[in-house]
């Protein structure tokens, strides 16, 4: 046979627990006496199992008496194990009617209580059988939905034998290749589970796919290790098999001799199981042997008896038996896919009553809904006009709230230009009085002739011209600078230096802030990182961000400075750093701090903290926004009563 039994390996494993000198009678006896005793009826399957391969008749006897125990115990799982384990006694006895009558009865039984391992053996028992009748596609059929059963059951794959049995179809229908993978596949997965059972059938295998490949010396090895390994657990029936290839790749090789003795071996091992099969195939392997070496009694011999054990196994009378179960089982399945058709129909009618039930609820709740509906829109026209003269006063009220926060920047700005662009001015002026006087002397001293005085007097001349357009150029910069911020959505991206950027905005606002308020004069400290490339961003649009933040840093330490005149001494820190692609600003105070009320709304429109007068609430939301539109972000971190530092991080591009 080319196959192993899973089921049956499986089983003797365990019938090892229980000793090897049970005896068959005392076991049914015992369940003569405790004919409901699950225990003893297992034991009884165990055993039969156990002797399946030396005494397939006696094994048939025991599981006959199981199959009728489970049903009186109404345990079915039991009766399809039974089934299956008496299949297969019919198997090696060569009654494969019988054997696939009972495979089909044990199938059905697991899909009706949904044995899910069940049905995946059962299926892979059934593809083993087509493979031993040759028909190697129809076992496919069988075999490839064990395999995916397997798959699916949690745990370690238990479908080892049936990936084998699909690389012994694919070997017989000649494609090596894939016999190989399912092969190999199946030796891969049984390593996981560290049973043995397994191991000659799949070195036999691999053996016969090196022999299609040629490579007889390879195939050869393989056998031989099959063999050890089948001689040390006693299993007869892979030695018969592996040295049938033996005997068959010495054929190949033209060495008769050779060929003769392991032939004549493998028919003496099936002689002693006894497997009719592969008495049948050594058999006939040696009549064509025997004729090869003109040994004509011997040729007679083997020829009668390979005639002999075909017609047992299949013979008139047992392929006539074998076709009409075939025929029955296929009239089943079309009753069964009738049924299920028939079912699906009554499921697809069930369904089209149930949609149109409801799709008219859906039409009786739609009208209701609709009716409810135009009160409803009756209801929200008249508060839809109470809501736009509500709306209309609301926007009235945001223009001139946003209008006093440009103003108050205004004022901010205004008072730090006035103060950045005197100091320009102050050199200017001071250095044209100096030319006026300097050339006054100039006429003097030319009208002497002094010609080396007049040249010194000249060059003070020329130096202090090149200071006045310095600072000329100075203040016209920072003018345009302010142009620039005062034009709201007009900028353009340009690269930036921030640093400059910060640096020149603090300097505005701390002008601004002591224009306002010359008592106090907080600590200003910078610490700019000088590594970072420009930024390609708007740089009045940033501008405003920052001088809103600092805005803020000046009037919190002013407030605290007034709450805490002496030992407090007011400090804002601001920061640059790149980091992970971005550049992050920090502006730290060491303030009153933000309480946590007012922390989850400070970026909120018109949310302000100042006194009434004194702030609109809209420059953090603005700022926020301007950061967002930026890609950055904005976020603050604060400790009430001792200090507040606003983060803004924008991408380095």
């Amino acid at each position: 046979m080319k196959f192993i039994l899973f089921f049956v390996f499986a089983e003797v494993l365990t019938t090892a627990i229980y000793g090897q000198t049970a005896n068959m009678d005392s076991l049914i006896s015992n369940a003569a006496e405790s004919p409901n005793d699950t225990a003893t009826v297992i034991r009884m399957l165990q055993y039969s199992n156990g002797i399946a391969f030396s005494d397939p008749a006696k094994a048939l006897q025991l599981d006959r008496k199981v199959i009728d125990k489970a049903r009186r115990m109404h345990n079915p799982k039991l009766e399809s194990a039974a089934m299956n384990s008496a299949a297969e006694d019919n198997h090696f006895l060569g009654n494969y009617a019988d054997a696939l009558k009972m495979q089909f009865e044990a199938l059905q039984i697991n899909r009706q209580i949904k044995d899910l391992p069940g049905e995946g053996e059962t299926l892979g028992l059934i593809g083993i059988l087509y493979n031993e009748l040759s028909e190697y596609r129809q076992a496919l059929e069988y075999l490839i939905p064990a395999d995916s059963i397997f798959q699916k059951i949690p745990g370690i794959y238990e479908g080892c034998f049936v990936l084998a049995n699909m690389g012994d179809a694919y070997d017989s229908l000649g494609m090596a290749d894939s016999a190989l993978f399912y092969i190999r596949e199946s030796y891969y997965k049984f390593a996981e589970t560290g049973r043995t059972h397994l191991r000659s059938f799949l070195l036999m295998h691999m053996g016969s796919i090196y022999a299609q490949f040629g490579k007889n010396d390879s195939a050869l090895f393989f056998y031989n290790g099959a063999i050890s390994n089948s001689r040390l657990s006693n299993d007869q029936l892979n030695t018969a098999m592996s040295l049938k290839k033996i005997a068959s790749v010495y054929n190949a090789r033209g060495m008769n001799d050779s060929a003769i003795y392991y032939a004549h071996q493998s028919f003496v091992t099936a002689q002693s199981i006894p497997s009719n099969l592969h008495m049948y195939k050594a058999s006939d392997l040696l009549a064509v042997l025997y004729n090869k070496t003109h040994k004509t009694d011997s040729v007679l011999l083997y020829l009668q008896t390979a005639a002999a054990l075909k017609d047992s196994l299949y013979g008139p009378d047992k392929i006539h038996k074998l076709q009409v179960l075939l025929l029955d089982e296929q009239q089943r399945q079309n009753s069964v896919r009738q049924q299920e058709q028939e079912f699906r129909n009554r499921v697809k009618y069930f369904l089209l009553i149930t949609a149109l039930i409801i799709f008219l609820l859906l039409a009786f709740i739609l009208a209701r809904a609709n009716r409810v509906k135009q009160k409803a829109n009756h209801l929200l026209q008249e508060q839809k006009i109470k809501i736009e003269a509500t709306l209309a006063e609301l926007k009235s009220t945001q223009s001139q709230l946003i209008q006093s926060e440009k103003m108050a920047s205004l004022g901010v700005l205004t008072a730090g230009i006035a103060h950045e662009i005197q100091n320009p001015l102050n050199f200017v002026n001071n250095f044209s009085e100096v030319n006026t006087e300097l050339i006054s002397e100039l006429e003097q001293e030319a009208d002497r002739g002094n010609m080396s005085e007049v040249k010194l007097i000249a060059k003070d001349i020329m130096e202090n011209e090149e200071k006045i357009n310095h600072h000329g150029k100075r203040a016209d910069a920072i003018v345009k600078s302010m142009l620039q911020h005062s034009r709201s959505g007009l900028g353009k991206k340009e690269p930036v230096d921030i640093n400059v950027l910060a640096d020149e905005y603090l300097r505005l606002a701390n002008h601004g802030f002591r224009a306002r308020d010359k008592s106090i004069n907080p600590s200003i400290m910078t610490d700019f990182d000088r590594t970072m490339d420009v930024v390609n961003i708007i740089p009045q649009d940033l501008g405003r961000v920052l001088l809103n933040i600092y805005n803020n840093a000046f009037y919190a330490v002013c407030e605290k400075k007034k709450q805490i005149p002496e030992g407090y001494e007011p400090t804002i820190f601001i920061s640059t750093k790149r980091m992970n692609g971005k550049i992050e600003l920090r502006v730290r105070d060491n303030g009153n701090g933000i309480s946590q009320k007012s922390l989850d709304k400070i970026f909120q429109p018109f949310f302000t903290t100042k006194p009434t007068g004194q702030g609109t609430g809209l420059g953090l939301s603005l700022s926020y926004d301007i950061i967002k539109a930026l890609g950055g972000d904005i976020k603050v971190e604060t400790k009430e009563g001792e200090y507040t530092e606003f983060l803004v991080q924008i991408q380095a591009i």
